[in-house]
């Protein structure tokens, strides 16, 4: 599998200076583009817009707009932006409210600077990147929310969408928790391919992100498979 060319962009939000400029000069030094740095929500949700970074590592308790908000917003008008959430946090409402917003992982600030940095790679090519112990909490959400009557798309009526029997699988080992890399090492595919198919099950199903698509895999029973 090869290993993308172009530096990853990154913008990092934090309200605490010495903090942002810390986590910023580290991922600078490894290699990423730091295309911007913010230090409330006003400003992050500008700057990412102007900036169009791969990967935005977010604080969720900023000033002017929180987090999950900021988190929101540039997922919805960006659904292509990848965003991981570190914050000094591990309360599961503040968890589970960021993976809601669109958060792609969440990883605490008690984490090690090569845990950051391996978390950021991982986030930009759409793995869901935990710190331990998060990753069955969000599971488990994923499957209570799977539980409450949802309006879903009705699959036997005409026009409805079809998925390719490798879409299918695909979709079945998301659900099941696994990462786009273990996915393409069982199914013996590139990363790529991995990602390729995802994208065009969101596309045809309509979904926007990972949360929504894991929901609609465990809806139909695909994770017990």
């Amino acid at each position: 599998m090869s290993e993308r060319q172009d530096p990853i962009k990154v913008m990092v939000v934090d309200d605490h200076p010495m903090w942002r400029d810390a986590v910023a000069r580290d991922l600078a030094e490894s290699g990423f583009e730091v295309v911007a740095t913010a230090g409330d929500g006003e400003q992050a949700v500008r700057r990412a817009r102007a900036t169009a970074p791969d990967v935005l590592v977010l604080d969720l308790n900023l000033p002017a707009k929180p987090g999950v908000q900021v988190c929101k917003e540039l997922v919805g008008h960006n659904p292509a932006l990848r965003v991981l959430v570190l914050s000094a946090s591990g309360e599961h409402a503040d968890v589970l409210e960021a993976v809601k917003s669109g958060a792609t992982g969440y990883l605490l600030k008690s984490a090690s600077t090569e845990e950051l940095l391996d978390a950021v790679r991982r986030t930009a090519v759409g793995d869901p990147v935990f710190t331990p112990g998060l990753a069955g909490l969000v599971l488990g959400e994923y499957r209570r929310l799977a539980s409450e009557p949802a309006p879903a798309p009705d699959t036997d009526e005409p026009g409805a969408p079809r998925l390719t029997d490798r879409e299918t699988e695909v979709l079945r080992l998301v659900a099941k928790g696994l990462s786009y890399k273990q996915i393409a090492e069982r199914l013996v595919i590139s990363h790529r391919t991995v990602q390729n198919h995802v994208q065009n099950t969101l596309g045809k199903l309509q979904l926007h992100n990972r949360v929504e698509l894991v929901r609609y895999a465990i809806e139909r029973g695909l994770d017990d498979e």
